[in-house]
């Protein structure tokens, strides 16, 4: 079986090693066909602690690390625009 990746947003980096991140799916409904977001967060390991709120991340699917997390942040693809 292949191991599941994201691309999602990172929502919250108050805990330790750990970051949630938001993942959109666009979808057309399917008897309206109106474009519909839904999103889901999801619970990832981050080792060092380099994510912040607004970092675009891609996240792998992992053993369970804890109660809730299960996947692990891969890369961090852009970070949040500093002003």
């Amino acid at each position: 079986m292949a191991i599941k990746e994201r691309v999602g947003l990172v929502v919250s980096d108050k805990m330790q090693k750990t970051v949630v991140v938001a993942v959109e799916n666009r979808a057309p409904h399917p008897k309206y066909g109106k474009i519909v977001v839904q999103t889901r967060r999801y619970k990832a390991h981050d080792e060092e602690n380099t994510c912040k709120v607004g970092d675009r991340v891609r996240i792998q699917e992992t053993r369970p690390l804890s109660k809730t997390k299960r996947w692990q942040v891969k890369e961090v693809l852009n970070t949040r625009a500093t002003t």
